[in-house]
């Protein structure tokens, strides 16, 4: 479905309530990026709590102002992603190890179980998860510093 004539709002119970040109509507509605790190405005479900897509929105320019900041606030809600900027220190070359790293949100240390913890997403772009699940965005390899490409290329 590609109609963007529906309505968004949020329920009694602060959940996304999604009204169609039908006059259906569905709350618990999620919204889901189909590309979150290389098209991450471009390609949004807005998801049932069956797990059904209900509306499809192929940009977020496409939206008016008010739905595209319901959305943009209930992704932000959903999504956690730190962006590492500097790696500070790793444990040991040997996994499981200890990393310490700077990112967009501050320093923070976290366990690598695997070196298959490392995807690479681009030539450019690698995605790192810890030992809790949480996934840590390098945007480009080339921009971090000398040491931290050092400790990562001990890994890739």
């Amino acid at each position: 479905m590609s109609d963007l004539d529906f309505t968004l709002a949020e329920d009694a119970f602060g959940q996304l309530q999604l009204t169609l040109s039908d006059g259906s509507a569905h709350s618990g509605v999620v919204p889901v990026r189909a590309f979150p790190i290389a098209a991450p405005d471009e390609g949004i479900s807005l998801v049932g709590h069956d797990g059904h897509e209900l509306a499809w929105i192929p940009r977020l320019s496409a939206l008016d102002a008010p739905r595209k900041a319901v959305i943009e606030a209930e992704l932000a809600q959903r999504e956690f992603m730190p962006v590492i900027e500097r790696i500070v220190s790793v444990s040991s070359f040997v996994t499981p190890s200890q990393w310490t790293i700077a990112t967009n949100r501050g320093e923070t240390t976290f366990t690598l179980k695997a070196e298959d913890d490392i995807r690479r997403i681009s030539a450019t772009t690698l995605l790192i998860a810890d030992s809790h699940g949480v996934h840590y965005l390098i945007q480009d390899l080339a921009a971090l510093d000398r040491n931290s490409k050092k400790l990562l290329d001990r890994f890739l």
